[in-house]
């Protein structure tokens, strides 16, 4: 049935008799009467009731607003829509295309306005290398007052991006035909392009037949190391010195999976693939250790630019007294470089590195992260060394040119892959504990962190079957929580002082990036019923949660609270909206698509009724 509905008015009175918390969304938190009588111009009645059904309804009247026309028809299917069913159709149809950007002359006003930066103009900076797209932004600097183009120069010292700070702003990313190749923002106010967000997000965007916009985020991926010698963290002028972890290779295979390439398309990347493992990864004395494994090692001075006042207080207090300083302004002179104290640059060097990581923050890493062999980054590496052994044996038929006096064959990444799943085993396995470690090359020991990112192994098809099973029968447990697995054990973080900072990435929080790794491992090595399990108990919060607060879906979830609501370092992106979210979040998206292709039948019906986890396993 559909009904013709007056927008303003109906609006108006839903959320007068409904939103009574008035935060303009309909939610299991508001006291109204959950029971809305519909009338349409044309004399029919509908009675809609609760939460879930109340707010799609304020959703679709939110849609139709922004139509600027008075009138509107909803379809009542879609107000009463199974919740599994909505969720998937919304992703696919909506918050994919209110994720997407592009730097040029159409996308430009949506990358200026952002909220990140608070200065007169808004800063475009283009690599040196690219005069084509200088000349671009150069002539349409003249139709925006506020924008400033610059170009950057060819060598990026730390000390040149900490000037940047008083000027920061984005960087230019790829172009063709005077348009700017598509990228994906994760969402909220996050409004760049992040390195291994846009692994996941691509990931969804394959599932939902968005091939080209995946081929997009490769594109990209191709441009930030041609132009930016790495895939940046984001682009962003103080992200210049800071990479994310190493998934390009695996986006290429997974593109090749859904789609048919030119061999052209698939040397340029793999060519690139190369050069980003050489150059980024495998520099002696930067991310390479001497024991053959690699570390998160990022550049910089000085406070990561990117954090809100007041962040690192607690660790800039002591020095403040040390320096007989209030501690603002320790913190100018510092900033400044007025003060120089190699103790204090040294723990933002591993401050920067955690970052790099994709893991801000966790405990695991605090103070230490440079130190470390982590196990997910080289986890992430043996799959590069895998996947390219895969490119050039399946593509290539063994033999890879790389230049006029390179020559590569799928044995040589073989043996590098299995060089390094041999040191991995070796520094990281841990047979009493049941799990990987990261390893600390100073200490020349294991950090007994235990943290979710030992499910890599799976992911990256690693580790022994025996070890797999042991992975999955004995550790997974002390991790699974009602609504998926966190960061850490509660273990892990038993000794941590309790005035100390919440790190989001421990114990209770969960990510859709250790949900995703740890399915795809599950599956790799053939435990379906494991993987259903945690695939349900995930898509469950998710649904829960968008079903109980106006189709929320946000960045990361409190699994001891089965709640979006977190109180701890940064919040949680997405759940700001009004009306309706027309974004979701990157990853969380990517995750639900995801898991709906591995749920079987009689749990997707099962999780239309939020059937709680409990009562099934």
């Amino acid at each position: 049935m559909k009904l013709k509905l007056h927008i303003e008015s109906t609006l108006k009175a839903l959320l007068a008799q409904e939103d009574t918390d008035n935060d303009k969304k309909i939610t299991v938190d508001d006291c109204g009467p959950k029971r809305f009588v519909l009338n349409d111009a044309n004399g029919k009645s509908v009675v809609i009731e609760g939460t879930y059904h109340l707010s799609n309804l304020l959703q679709e009247l939110a849609l139709a607003k922004k139509t600027q026309t008075e009138f509107t028809e909803v379809d009542l299917d879609e107000i009463l829509e199974n919740p599994v069913e909505r969720i998937s159709r919304k992703i696919k149809t909506l918050y994919w295309k209110g994720l997407t950007r592009t730097i040029d002359a159409d996308g430009i006003q949506q990358i200026l306005t952002d909220e990140k930066t608070q200065s007169e103009f808004s800063y475009l900076y283009v690599p040196a290398s690219d005069n084509d797209a200088f000349e671009y932004f150069k002539n349409l600097e003249a139709s925006y007052s506020k924008l400033k183009v610059v170009a950057l120069p060819h060598l990026i010292s730390a000390e040149f991006e900490l000037t940047l700070n008083r000027q920061p702003g984005i960087l230019a990313l790829a172009m063709k035909d005077g348009r700017g190749i598509p990228f994906v923002v994760p969402g909220g106010r996050f409004n760049e392009m992040y390195g291994w967000d846009s692994y996941f997000i691509a990931k969804g965007l394959l599932i939902d037949g968005e091939v080209d916009l995946a081929i997009s985020i490769a594109e990209n991926f191709k441009y930030q190391i041609d132009h930016y010698g790495k895939i940046l963290n984001a682009n962003r002028s103080y992200y210049l010195s800071r990479t994310q972890p190493p998934l390009y290779t695996s986006l290429v295979v997974d593109i090749l999976k859904k789609s048919n390439q030119e061999i052209s398309w698939i040397e340029k990347h793999l060519k690139t693939c190369i050069k980003e493992y050489q150059q980024v990864w495998m520099g002696e004395g930067k991310r390479l250790t001497s024991n053959g494994l690699n570390r998160y090692k990022a550049e910089g001075i000085g406070l990561p630019f990117e954090v809100e006042s007041g962040h690192f207080d607690d660790i800039l207090e002591k020095y403040a007294l040390k320096y007989k300083l209030p501690l603002r302004d320790f913190e100018k002179k510092y900033l400044e470089r007025e003060i120089v104290d190699a103790e204090l640059d040294n723990y933002f060097m591993h401050d920067r590195s955690m970052r790099e990581s994709g893991h801000d923050t966790t405990n695991r890493l605090v103070a230490i992260c440079a130190d470390l062999n982590t196990v997910a980054l080289n986890s992430l590496l043996y799959k590069y060394e895998t996947d390219i052994e895969f490119l050039i044996g399946n593509y290539f038929n063994n033999e890879f040119q790389l230049d006029k006096n390179t020559k590569y064959t799928s044995e040589y990444w073989q043996k590098k892959a299995t060089s390094r799943k041999q040191k991995i085993n070796d520094l990281c396995w841990n047979e009493n504990e049941e799990m990987y470690f990261d390893y600390n090359f100073e200490l020349k020991e294991q950090q007994n962190f235990e943290a979710a990112t030992t499910f890599y192994s799976l992911w990256a098809k690693l580790c022994s079957a025996e070890q797999a099973e042991i992975l999955v029968k004995k550790t997974l447990s002390k991790f699974k929580m009602r609504g998926g697995i966190s960061g850490s054990t509660k273990k892990s973080i038993g000794n941590i002082p309790a005035d100390a900072p919440v790190r989001q990435w421990d114990y209770p929080f969960g990510w859709a990036p250790h949900q995703i790794f740890l399915w795809k491992g599950l599956l790799n090595y053939g435990y379906m019923e494991e993987a259903q399990e945690m695939v349900y108990r995930w898509l469950w919060l998710i649904t829960k949660n968008a079903v109980d607060f106006n189709g929320t879906i946000p960045e990361k979830y409190d699994l001891e609270s089965s709640s979006h609501k977190i109180f701890a370092e940064y919040g949680n992106v997405g759940t700001e909206f009004n009306y309706i979210t027309e974004e979701g979040f990157g990853w969380m998206n990517a995750s639900y698509q995801f898991g709906l292709t591995i749920l079987n039948s009689e749990l997707k019906s099962k999780l239309n009724l939020l059937t709680p986890p409990e009562d099934l396993f």
